[in-house]
């Protein structure tokens, strides 16, 4: 069976798209460059599964990072991905998770921002409160108030696997709703091992064996992290030389580490030498 997938279709008898993406790999890749709590896991499974299906929606090249703050237990969790498919996540949490606890309990009073971000283009960015109980309704929110569109969406995650949907009236002069809402109700009965276990063909089958769909060709998800060694110079660089300096004296080097994979960039006093010189930094040493 193939993972990581989105798969975006058309029916033919409505003016309503959807999109169904099943994550493995490029999940299992997000969390272990941490030890995350199960709730976490959950938690960024399905933010992971919201971002690919919006990332989806775009009609531009370029980036989108969908991010969930709040005074919680949750202070932060963030997805960032671009129109390639390509994401990549982190969040920030203190002390023990209530296992039952909704999005609320999780964050507390908090609130989500998605920023779209074009390659050629102003950014934009949307922001919606945290007031529902679980990420799907407040994404439904943020495509009510953003985009005026009827949207469903269905999130799950596991720790192991996460999955989505996404159905959305397309903008026309038509009657519309009922036909939304009838398709909606089809796939709120999806189930989570359906999603999981099955290819997305079959899962679109047992959902819509009644109504006319096309599916198009699938698009890949991966884990990519953006961080490089050069980036992480042209940050020091960014510093007061006199601290870089005294980070030096004091630890010998400078280490520059990436929150979302977990790698790090040591600079030593040769290669600070080099970024505040304008020459580039040695590579790395074996």
């Amino acid at each position: 069976m193939s993972k990581d997938n989105l798969h975006r279709y058309l029916f033919e008898n409505a003016d309503v798209r959807g999109e169904l993406v099943q994550l493995e790999k490029s999940y299992q890749e997000i969390l272990s460059a941490h030890q995350y709590p199960e709730k976490i896991q959950q938690l960024l499974g399905e933010l992971m599964a919201a971002t690919s299906l919006l990332t989806a929606t775009l009609k531009f090249d370029g980036d989108i990072s969908v991010q969930l703050q709040g005074d919680g237990p949750v202070s932060l969790a963030v997805i960032n991905g671009n129109n390639l498919q390509q994401l990549r996540g982190v969040a920030r949490w203190n002390g023990e998770l209530n296992q039952d606890a909704d999005l609320q309990g999780l964050f507390g009073k908090g609130h989500m921002v998605i920023t779209l971000s074009p390659t050629k283009g102003e950014r934009y960015q949307g922001v919606v409160a945290l007031d529902k109980g679980t990420l799907a309704a407040c994404l439904e929110e943020y495509f009510a108030q953003s985009e005026q569109l009827p949207t469903s969406i269905n999130l799950f995650a596991n720790g192991k696997q996460a999955a989505g949907m996404l159905l959305q009236v397309l903008p026309s002069e038509s009657e519309h709703n009922v036909e939304f809402e009838h398709l909606q109700q089809l796939t709120a009965t999806v189930k989570a091992d359906e999603i999981f276990e099955l290819e997305a063909e079959e899962v679109l089958h047992r959902l819509y064996h009644q109504e006319e769909v096309r599916l198009f060709d699938p698009i890949e998800v991966t884990f990519s992290c953006t961080c490089s060694r050069e980036r992480s110079a042209q940050a020091i660089r960014t510093v007061p030389r006199a601290e870089v300096e005294a980070i030096l004296a004091e630890m010998g080097k400078v280490e520059m580490g990436c929150e979302y994979c977990n790698t790090n960039y040591n600079f030593d006093s040769i290669d600070v030498e080099a970024i505040f010189s304008n020459a580039q930094a040695p590579a790395a040493k074996q």
